[in-house]
C-alpha cells in the first residue's frame, strides 16, 4: 500500500524512497504545468521572468554603446548630407535608447513576486518596434548616394538588436520587420546587379541573425531549466535534510527521556522490592516457625529468587539509562587492577567449579595502580567473567589474563572455550537487551544488557572494548585502559609555595 496511514505514523514509519521520489515527481510535474498554464510563453513563470529580466539587462546595458555607435554614424553621414538631418536623425535614436534602457531599469527594479509580465512583455515589444523605426530611418542617409552606408548600418543594427532580444523571440521579430522593410527599400536607390546582390546578402544575414537569435534563446531557456532542476535537487536535499535531523532530534530526546526516566526511578522500582526480598527471606528462612504446608517454603524461596532476578535486572536497567543519560558519576580513586580481578575470579569459581570448568590466570601481579572507578570496574570484570562462565560447557576452559598494554595502559581479557558467536549476531549482543542464538536456545537467563554496560563503563574511562568471537572457536573480550589512567604516568599535583601563604599569613594574625 502506497499512502501513507496512521499506524504507519505511530509505528514511526513512513513510505519507501522510492515512493517517496515518484510523489516528488509527481508534485513537480504538477507545479510545472499549472505554471505553464499561467504563462504565455509555454514555460513557467519563473522562466518568462527570468527571460525578461535577462532581457532588461542586456538592454540596460547596452545603451551606451549603442548611443556611442549612433553617434559614430551620424558623424559619418555628415560626409554626404546635410549635419542637421544627420542630427535629427543621431536624436531620434537617442530618444529610443534611452526610452529602452529607462523602461529595462525599472523593469529590474520592479518586485518580481507582484511583476505583470504580459504588461511589462507588451511594452518592451512597443519599444523594440520605436527603435528599430529610428533605426530604419537610415534609409534616408541612402537618398543621396549613401545607400551603401546606410546598407551596412542597417545590417549591424539588426544584428544588434535580434541578439539583445533574443531572450523575448516576439521582440526580435517585431525588432527586425521594420529594419528588413527598411533594407528592401534601398532597391529603389541602387543600380546594377552589384547592388542587388549586396541587398540578397544583406536580407540573408538578417534572417540569419534571426536564427541565431532562436538558437540563443533555446540555450537560455535550457540553462534555466538546468538550473531550475539543480535547484529543485538542492531544495529536495535540504528538505530531506532537515527531515532527518528532524527525526533523529526527535529520537535523541524520546530516547535520553526515556534514560532519564529510568536513571530516576531507582528509588520507586527498589522500594516494593525491599518488602518483597525481605519478607520472603523470613518466610523461606522460616523464623517465626515451620510452615504447616512444606510448598509454601518452596513458594517463598522462589518468590526470593525472582525478585532477585528482577532486582539485578532493574540495577541493571539503572546503570544503562545512567551512561546513556551522562547521569553515570564515575567514583574515583587509586585501585589495583590486578586485585580486582582475583576478587572477581574468586566470586566466580564455586559457579565454574560446579560446572567443572579450569581457570587460567595469568595476571601480573607488579602492575601499578589505576585512576578508575572500583566499583565499575569491578562490574566490568564480573559481567564478563558471567559471561565467560554461563556459555561456557561443562568440562571447559576459561583464560584471564591482565597485563601493558603497547602503549603503556593496561589491559583484561577474558576468553572462554564456549560455542562462540556468529558473526552476524556480534552486532545483536552488544545492543541493549540483545541476545544471540545461542542464549535463546539454551533458555539461559539474562537481559542481554552485560555487555553494553561493559562497554559505557569503559567508554567512561576512556579505554576500549574489543570483541571478537568465531563458531566453535570460543569467545574473547578484551578491556583496555588507557596510559592516562596508570598512577606511574599522571603527571603529579603541584602545590606551590603561594598554596601556604593564606594560611601562615592567618597564623601570624592569631599569633
Amino acid at each position: 500500500m502506497s499512502d501513507l496511514t496512521v499506524e504507519m505514523v505511530q509505528r514511526g514509519r513512513g513510505p519507501s524512497t522510492e515512493e517517496a521520489a515518484r510523489r516528488l515527481g509527481v508534485a513537480r510535474e504538477i507545479r510545472s504545468a499549472r505554471e505553464k498554464l499561467t504563462s504565455q510563453t509555454g514555460l513557467e513563470r519563473a522562466f518568462d521572468h527570468e527571460l525578461l529580466r535577462h532581457y532588461a539587462q542586456y538592454r540596460a546595458g547596452a545603451g551606451i554603446p549603442l548611443v556611442l555607435f549612433a553617434a559614430a554614424l551620424a558623424t559619418a553621414a555628415t560626409f554626404w548630407i546635410a549635419p542637421v538631418v544627420a542630427a535629427l536623425w543621431a536624436l531620434g535614436v537617442f530618444v529610443m535608447i534611452t526610452l529602452n534602457t529607462t523602461l529595462s531599469r525599472a523593469f529590474l527594479r520592479a518586485d518580481a513576486a507582484t511583476i505583470p509580465l504580459a504588461r511589462w512583455r507588451r511594452r518592451f515589444l512597443i519599444g523594440e518596434v520605436l527603435q528599430s523605426l529610428s533605426w530604419s530611418a537610415m534609409i534616408g542617409l541612402g537618398a543621396t548616394g549613401g545607400w551603401t552606408f546606410a546598407l551596412f548600418g542597417l545590417v549591424i543594427a539588426a544584428a544588434v538588436t535580434t541578439m539583445l532580444a533574443a531572450t523575448v523571440p516576439a521582440a526580435a521579430v517585431t525588432a527586425l520587420v521594420p529594419l528588413g522593410l527598411a533594407t528592401a527599400s534601398l532597391a529603389a536607390f541602387s543600380t546594377g546587379m552589384d547592388a542587388l546582390l549586396l541587398l540578397a546578402m544583406a536580407g540573408g544575414a538578417q534572417i540569419f541573425f534571426l536564427g541565431l537569435s532562436r538558437r540563443l534563446y533555446a540555450s537560455t531557456v535550457g540553462a534555466l531549466r538546468s538550473r531550475a532542476e539543480k535547484d529543485a535537487v538542492f531544495g529536495e536535499l535540504e528538505q530531506a535534510k532537515a527531515n532527518s535531523d528532524e527525526a533523529r532530534r526527535r529520537a535523541e530526546e524520546a530516547n535520553l527521556a526515556k534514560s532519564r526516566f529510568l536513571a530516576t526511578m531507582s528509588h520507586e522500582l527498589r522500594t516494593p522490592l525491599n518488602a518483597i526480598l525481605g519478607f520472603s527471606e523470613v518466610m523461606k528462612n522460616e523464623v517465626f516457625g515451620i510452615h504447616t504446608a512444606p510448598s509454601y517454603r518452596e513458594y517463598s524461596n522462589d518468590i526470593h529468587d525472582s525478585g532477585m532476578h528482577l532486582l539485578n535486572l532493574i540495577n541493571e536497567i539503572l546503570d544503562l539509562s545512567r551512561i546513556e543519560a551522562g547521569r553515570y558519576e564515575l567514583n574515583e580513586e587509586a585501585v589495583q587492577l590486578a586485585h580486582i580481578v582475583e576478587e572477581c575470579r574468586h566470586m566466580m569459581g564455586l559457579r565454574a567449579k560446579a560446572k567443572n570448568q579450569t581457570f587460567h590466570d595469568l595476571v601480573d601481579g607488579s602492575l601499578p595502580r589505576l585512576w578508575a572507578d572500583e566499583r565499575a570496574l569491578r562490574q566490568i570484570v564480573l559481567n564478563l567473567l558471567s559471561n565467560a562462565v554461563k556459555f561456557t560447557p561443562p568440562g571447559g576452559e576459561i583464560w584471564l589474563k591482565v597485563g601493558w598494554t603497547a602503549s603503556g595502559g593496561q589491559y583484561v581479557s577474558v576468553k572462554d572455550s564456549g560455542p562462540g558467536i556468529p558473526e552476524d549476531e556480534l552486532g545483536t549482543v552488544m545492543s541493549s537487551f540483545g541476545r544471540g542464538s545461542l542464549a535463546i536456545k539454551t533458555a539461559e537467563q539474562g537481559s542481554g544488557l552485560g555487555l553494553p554496560i561493559v562497554k559505557g563503563l569503559v567508554e567512561l574511562h576512556g579505554g576500549q572494548f574489543q570483541l571478537s568471537s568465531r563458531p566453535r572457536e570460543g569467545t574473547e573480550v578484551i578491556v583496555t585502559l588507557p596510559a592516562s589512567r596508570v598512577m606511574d604516568t599522571l603527571p603529579p599535583v603541584d602545590v606551590g609555595a603561594d598554596a601556604f601563604v593564606p594560611a601562615r599569613n592567618a597564623f601570624n594574625r592569631a599569633a
